[in-house]
Formats: C-alpha cells, sequence, structure tokens
C-alpha cells in the first residue's frame, strides 16, 4: 500500500524536522503531523513525497520538431528566458510530450532539493518519487482545488499555480468557463484526483536525482542463482531427452525400412555395419540405405525435428515428412543439411495449428 507524504508549504521556511506534513495511505484519513512525527511510523518504508508548488515553476516548450525526444538540456536552454535564475542553480525534470510535441518541465532551485532530499533521507524515509501538488490534477478538465490553504490550478491547461482566493478572483476572467471547482469540504475526492493524476505527473527525480535501486540481499542473489540454475539444468535434462527420443524414433524408422529390404534379417546388432556388409560396398557407403542413415546421423538426429514418415522413390530418392516447433528450427535444419554434404532439399514448409510441417527430399547422387 502507497504511502503520501504531502509537505505543506508553511514548512518552506525551514525545512527541518518540524516541517508541518500531512500523510495518508489509499482510502486513508488525511493526518496532520510534523515530519519528525511522521518518520517514526513510516521510517525504512516507501513513501511517495508531494511538494508544494510554491517551490516550483511550471513551465511548457514549444512544439518541438522531430519525433527523437530532446535532451533536458536542449529543453532548459529552449525555455530559458522565462526562468528567474540561470540553468546553472536550478534542477529541471522532463515529463512525457503531449500530442502537440510540447514537454511539460517543472524547474527547481538544485540546492534548495538537494536540502530537502537530505532531510527526508536523514528522517529514515524511503522516497520513491517526489511530485508537485498542482501537477497532480487529472488532465481530464481544468481543475481549481482547495488544498493546503490555497487554491491549485492544473489539469487541462498549461498553468500549474498556487493562489490564494484574491488571487484567483482576479486571475477568473482569464480562465476558462468550465473550470472545475473543489472547496475545503472535498477533500477526500482531491486525495483521488491525485492518486490518479499521480501516473501522468513529472517526477523530480531524474538525472543526477533520480533514484538509485537498493542492492537485493545477499541471501535473495544466492537464491536467484539457484533458481535460474535448477531451470537451467531443467531445460538441459528436457531437451537431451526430446533429443534421445527422437534419434531413438528415427533408428525405428530405419530398422523397419531395413528389415523390408531384407527381411532375412531377423537379428540386428549394428544397422549401418550389416548394411554395408549386404551390399559389398564398404568402402562406398554411398548407398541409398547407407546415404539415408548417414542423413539421420549427420542432419536429422541432432536437431529438434520429427520425422513422421519415411519414402524411398527410384529417381528421386528419400523423401521425410517432417513436423518442428517453428520455422526457425526448420532453417537450423537445413543449415545443417548445407554443412553435410549430402543433396538434400527442403520445401513445402506450412504450419498447422502449433507445428510446421515440411518436406526433406535426400536426392539421389547422379552419375
Amino acid at each position: 500500500m502507497s504511502n503520501w507524504l504531502y509537505l505543506t508549504a508553511e514548512g518552506l521556511a525551514t525545512c527541518d524536522a518540524g516541517w508541518p506534513v500531512g500523510y495518508w495511505q489509499a482510502d486513508g484519513e488525511y493526518r496532520s503531523v510534523s515530519l519528525a512525527e511522521a518518520a517514526t511510523f513510516l521510517s525504512g518504508q516507501s513513501v511517495r513525497v508531494i511538494l508544494p508548488m510554491e517551490i516550483c515553476s511550471g513551465l511548457r516548450s514549444e512544439p518541438w520538431p522531430g519525433r527523437r525526444k530532446p535532451t533536458v538540456q536542449a529543453l532548459a536552454y529552449a525555455v530559458e528566458d522565462r526562468l528567474a535564475e540561470d540553468l546553472d542553480g536550478l534542477h529541471i525534470a522532463v515529463g512525457a510530450a503531449a500530442r502537440d510535441s510540447r514537454y511539460p518541465l517543472l524547474a527547481i532551485n538544485k540546492e534548495r532539493f538537494e536540502a530537502i532530499l537530505a532531510l527526508l533521507r536523514d528522517s529514515g524515509l524511503q522516497v520513491v518519487s517526489v511530485k508537485v501538488d498542482a501537477d497532480l490534477l487529472p488532465d481530464d478538465q481544468v481543475y481549481g482545488v482547495w488544498w493546503g490553504g490555497r487554491w491549485l490550478l492544473g489539469g487541462a491547461i498549461e498553468a500549474r499555480l498556487a493562489l490564494s482566493p484574491e488571487d484567483l478572483e482576479v486571475l477568473r476572467p482569464r480562465l476558462p468557463d468550465e473550470l472545475f471547482r473543489m472547496g475545503p469540504e472535498r477533500q477526500r475526492e482531491i486525495m483521488a484526483l491525485f492518486m490518479v493524476g499521480h501516473l501522468h505527473a513529472v517526477d523530480l527525480l531524474q538525472g543526477e536525482f533520480r533514484r538509485v535501486s537498493a542492492r537485493w540481499p545477499w541471501r535473495t542473489l544466492v537464491l536467484s542463482a539457484l533458481a535460474l540454475f535448477a531451470v537451467s539444468w531443467g531445460f538441459t535434462l528436457a531437451r537431451a531427452h526430446f533429443l534421445e527420443s527422437a534419434a531413438g524414433q528415427l533408428y525405428e524408422q530405419s530398422v523397419q525400412r531395413f528389415q523390408s529390404l531384407y527381411p532375412e534379417q531377423t537379428r540386428i546388432v549394428d544397422l549401418a555395419a550389416q548394411l554395408k556388409a549386404l551390399q559389398g560396398r564398404t568402402e562406398q557407403p554411398e548407398s541409398q540405405m547407407g546415404r539415408l542413415l548417414q542423413l539421420i546421423e549427420q542432419v536429422v538426429g541432432g536437431s529438434s525435428v520429427e520425422v513422421q514418415r519415411i519414402e524411398y522413390r527410384a529417381g528421386m530418392g528419400w523423401t521425410l515428412l517432417l513436423t518442428a516447433g517453428s520455422f526457425s528450427d526448420l532453417e537450423r535444419l537445413r543449415e545443417r543439411g548445407q554443412g553435410s554434404g549430402l543433396p538434400i532439399r527442403l520445401g513445402s514448409a506450412s504450419k498447422d495449428r502449433e507445428r510446421v510441417q515440411a518436406v526433406l527430399t535426400l536426392e539421389e547422387k547422379s552419375g
């Protein structure tokens, strides 16, 4: 469950452990405490920090040409004339571009931001994000909400402002007619708006202030390594079992074909040696059966494909109907065939449900 910590504008002057803050969780009540008090029950926990708009300047760039996202420095130079301080003293955070290719930016004094982060860190808080209250309002409409003793202006409008009631009335003629006001009696609804708009708001933890993930505990690393080793070993065993099964299947098919050609051979000890002896061509393994065995041993046997049917046709050679898990398996089979030097041809590949079928032809040797 997320912990939300709001640093009110009243504490900007002192920036110490007595900073008045607000704390709540999702569907929880808003509690007004000091930072020191909040740290007692949030120490070591992750918190989403919200800063008051008074500490930042909210800007939008001009429409940026091209599709590539510009660097922060390029955007900073583009809005430099609209900033009250020198760029060297500012930390600028950039959000996602809008449909009109304009980028939202938040600028904050770098030293001041460093001091706030140090204060939170020294309080034992684990800060996961730092965003600004007026920037948390969703962009579905223009909002004016009463929060922290002043009006926040944001949402579907370029401005990100914190205004007194008098300032809001002065600006009212220049604001859209559809301004949606939410007064102090709707605090829970405003908190819900913050949590919705949080996903799209600009996070100040960027650049040199980006959050560094904590190191894993040593025990977790060891357990993760063991789990990875177990998965890898299991995969190796499964693949070895699959290859042994495929090789056994091919051998059984070869035995059946051999026995159909030489039915008098009822006892088979060494299939390749018996075949060579029967054909009287020990020095020439190019016989049709020998070439099939060579194909099985050098090409098909070491792959992950399955042989469904083997046929021999005089003048054409051996034809094997194969099934594979993917076209990439067939491509690797073709590469193995090219490396073997055998006159093979792989064609008629088609996908049927989860398997790929293809026909492998071992052509007869010419001459």
